[in-house]
């Protein structure tokens, strides 16, 4: 995956938006104003990217365990965030599944009438 792959994949997901609410480098997704995705342009460009991803407690600690690449949230709660190295030990596929995992969380969370709002305004 390389950092268009990951920008149109996101931007593909209902109701996603792109943002850069702390500085110039740290690219956001968001989804209901709520972030599920943040990486750094800088680490794209030196060749060492990584995703910050949201991710139900029980199953960070397992990913964790079995993929070096996936660490707790770097700057974010260890708890409910990992930081996925990407080029390493986890697939295109896997992170496919983690970034869909993180948007599913996220948008979970959102109240029902917003989540209603966004998939009327998407299309279903």
């Amino acid at each position: 995956m390389n950092i268009q792959q990951l920008y149109e994949f996101c931007l593909s997901k209902k109701g996603v938006t792109e943002h850069f609410p702390f500085d110039e480098d740290t690219l956001v997704f968001k989804v209901g104003g709520k972030m599920f995705c943040l990486t750094s342009l800088k680490e794209w460009e030196k060749g060492t990217p990584a995703l910050n991803l949201k991710c139900d407690p029980e199953k960070a600690l397992e990913l964790r365990a079995e993929y070096d690449a996936i660490q707790p949230g770097y700057h974010m709660s260890k708890v409910h965030w990992n930081t996925v190295s990407l080029h390493q030990d986890v697939s295109d596929k896997m992170m496919v599944e983690l970034i869909n995992h993180s948007y599913d969380l996220v948008f979970k969370s959102l109240t029902k009438k917003l989540q209603h709002e966004i998939l009327n305004s998407f299309g279903n």
